[in-house]
């Protein structure tokens, strides 16, 4: 149904068709290519009826149908207006045997961040969990949030906003290092084999800065820039995800091109007590790299702060 529907959709924005002749093409009734017409009608696409038959108008501006409308990556796209949880709603999907869905809100009502932390998700945002079910080894599972960084602050950058990586997992903006995004990666699965990795993006993009706490020093594309196009940046965050998952070799290299952490004095709080000193590195899956200036420490797990030169 969704296929065929997508087809109609690809059909109409070639220009007009007439009903008879997509039904013809697509090989079903008449009265599916209408019932798929005003599907989409609904859904907020604008689709004229001529005398030469069926054209697409205009996209609408967010939305399940919308987002896979020239989307290239092979995801699924579940819409809510609201949901509590995206991430929920993913491992939902995931645990009954799916892959390759992403769930989109528009609004999260019970958005949750790293160590269990609220996340401010308000109506205007890119809220999105990718179901994966990728075939490496469970250890490997973090090198999917270094992808997801990326793939934000690259989709930002083509959004005009200079974003940067903080780590482990939060996309920043400008030498205050507001935060612009945050990523939560979930796991399920053995020693030697994932069985889904769910990744969580939370991404403030046309939210009014009033519309987030002050506390969390957070800012927004809006702020930066601008409203913009929240589809293309979904479409484009999606495209860079899947091109950066298919090869996890290349996500190191492209995280420490747009990381802020490198280079700066840091406190990280690890589960074995605190580290203070110079991050130096990045290693695969995902670890960083500090200097204390008398041994390298590599920390896989914690809470980074930058800290002013010494």
């Amino acid at each position: 149904m969704q296929a065929t529907r997508e087809q109609v959709l690809d059909a109409l924005s070639e220009g007009p068709v007439a009903g008879p002749a997509l039904a013809d093409r697509l090989d079903v009734s008449r009265a599916a290519i209408w019932k798929h017409v005003e599907q989409l009608r609904e859904e907020g696409f604008e689709i004229d009826s001529g005398d030469d038959g069926y054209e697409l108008v205009s996209v609408p501006e967010f939305g399940a149908s919308a987002v896979a409308y020239g989307l290239e990556a092979p995801f699924e796209i579940e819409y809510h207006d609201s949901i509590d949880s995206t991430n929920r709603r993913a491992r939902e999907r995931a645990a009954e045997g799916e892959g390759d869905v992403a769930v989109l809100a528009d609004e999260q009502t019970g958005g949750r961040g790293r160590l269990d932390r609220a996340w401010a998700s308000p109506s205007g945002g890119v809220w999105l969990s990718l179901a994966l079910r990728p075939e490496v080894p469970i250890a490997h599972a973090p090198a999917f949030t270094l992808a997801a960084a990326v793939a934000v602050t690259r989709a930002a950058r083509e959004a005009g906003v200079n974003a940067r990586i903080k780590w482990p997992n939060d996309v920043v903006v400008g030498d205050d290092e507001r935060k612009l995004a945050g990523i939560l990666t979930e796991v399920e699965g053995e020693a030697d084999r994932v069985d889904w990795v769910v990744v969580g993006m939370g991404i403030n993009v046309n939210v009014d800065p009033s519309a987030l706490p002050a506390a969390a020093d957070a800012t927004s594309v809006q702020e930066a820039v601008g409203p913009i196009d929240r589809r293309v940046f979904t479409q484009r965050l999606l495209e860079e995800f899947d091109a950066l998952r298919r090869d996890l070799d290349a996500v190191v290299p492209a995280w420490r091109a747009d990381a802020t952490t490198l280079g700066k004095r840091v406190r990280v709080e690890t589960p074995g007590g605190t580290v203070e000193g110079e991050a130096v590195n990045i290693s695969f899956p995902g670890a960083l790299v500090v200097d204390t200036g008398e041994e390298r420490v590599t920390i896989t797990a914690g809470d980074c702060e930058h800290l002013r030169p010494a």
